[in-house]
């Protein structure tokens, strides 16, 4: 009889942690990364459509100011997040992929150099141009990045179990 119990104690068990694991699967974070890489292209292509209506370096700067403010910190926050929640989950579930997740980290960092440079341009005088320059260029690494990021990670995160705020991990989009 002790053993019966025992047999019906473990099984609720396991259908408890199944029923955690489900819930954090809730969660589909290749589905949510796809999503937020898509919300900043979005966001890149409206700040880029206002460079390109050149009004004058005044007038783009105000516009491009609200456009990319929005853009910039919506950016930074999706890789702070990252950084912060998101890559510590992935490399304690698959120590494999740490020079991967390196490698990202460094883009990061590259990213964020390259955003501060655009927000500099954005308040000093400068063409409509010069701005379309610093937004091609973000652009241009921040493709390559997400890409990249998507090849290495999405398989990944299909499997992921992380109880957490897609906006802690993923940023504010």
């Amino acid at each position: 009889m002790a053993e019966g119990e025992n047999a019906g104690q473990q099984a609720r068990t396991d259908e408890s942690d199944a029923g955690v694991r489900e819930r954090a699967r809730l969660i589909a974070w290749a589905d949510e990364l796809r999503r937020v890489h898509d919300r900043l292209r979005r966001a890149l292509q409206v700040a880029q459509k206002a460079a390109a209506a050149g009004r004058g370096a005044e007038a783009a700067g105000r516009e491009l100011l609200l456009f990319c403010h929005g853009f910039c910190v919506a950016l930074t926050g999706h890789h702070e997040g990252e950084d912060r929640e998101l890559f510590p989950a992935i490399a304690a579930a698959h120590p494999e992929l740490g020079d991967t997740l390196r490698y990202l980290q460094q883009d990061h960092s590259m990213i964020a150099h390259l955003v501060t440079g655009l927000e500099l341009s954005l308040v000093r005088p400068g063409t409509p141009a010069d701005l379309a320059l610093h937004l091609e260029g973000v652009g241009a690494i921040m493709e390559s990045h997400f890409r990249y990021e998507e090849r290495q990670l999405l398989e990944v995160l299909d499997a992921l179990v992380l109880e957490a705020d897609p906006t802690q991990v993923l940023g504010p989009l």
